[in-house]
């Protein structure tokens, strides 16, 4: 399935460039965002036929919520390493990891900052940290856990990597994502701002 997922991407970037200009981005937002709600409904009618996962979220309680709180910790030790080996200050690293996969809006901060090439890093990184979890997913889940399948995902795992997730876990797995999705999109755009 991630070779499909990678030849989709080579397609859509081959069209881009073949037609150009002449594709409307604004009935192609449309088209993503209809597309990412059918997504969302289909994967909210798998978890609604399992009864049991609610139950099972509800007995977690605080718990589920170390996964985003990891996964956010992680991400942000993977900016400090990096600025090991990198031009960028400390700051500007963390405050490039702290985009957690939301791309569209690190990137933008971070520009609007006056930051313009941390913004394109920003974008670039959280655009590959999606790609690498459509790809690494199925071995994550296979190889190692499905709880560690939800890490690379970062604020993603509510919406456009959530498919992959469920697809390759449960139904339980697959409400721990978007739950750590949801949380990982809310502190996005408090964590950026903090290092900027």
């Amino acid at each position: 399935m991630s070779v499909i997922i990678f030849l989709t991407l080579i397609c859509g970037i081959a069209a881009g460039f073949l037609v150009g200009n002449g594709i409307d981005a604004a009935m192609i937002e449309k088209m993503s965002s209809a597309l990412l709600l059918l997504l969302l409904f289909s994967v909210g009618i798998d978890m609604g036929l399992n009864k049991q996962v609610f139950g099972q979220i509800k007995k977690l309680g605080f718990k589920i919520l170390l996964i985003p709180i990891g996964v956010a910790l992680g991400s942000l030790l993977g900016g400090s390493i990096v600025s090991l080996f990198f031009t960028q200050s400390l700051k500007e690293c963390l405050a490039i990891s702290s985009g957690l996969g939301w791309y569209s809006l690190s990137g933008i901060l971070l520009t609007k900052a006056g930051n313009t090439v941390g913004g394109t890093i920003s974008f670039l990184a959280n655009v590959m940290r999606e790609l690498l979890t459509f790809v690494s997913v199925p071995f994550i889940a296979k190889h190692i856990n499905y709880y560690c399948a939800i890490a690379p995902a970062g604020a993603t795992a509510m919406d456009t990597t959530l498919a992959i997730i469920s697809r390759n876990t449960n139904a339980t797995i697959a409400v721990m994502a978007f739950v750590s999705g949801i949380s990982l999109t809310m502190i996005v755009p408090i964590l950026v701002p903090l290092f900027l």
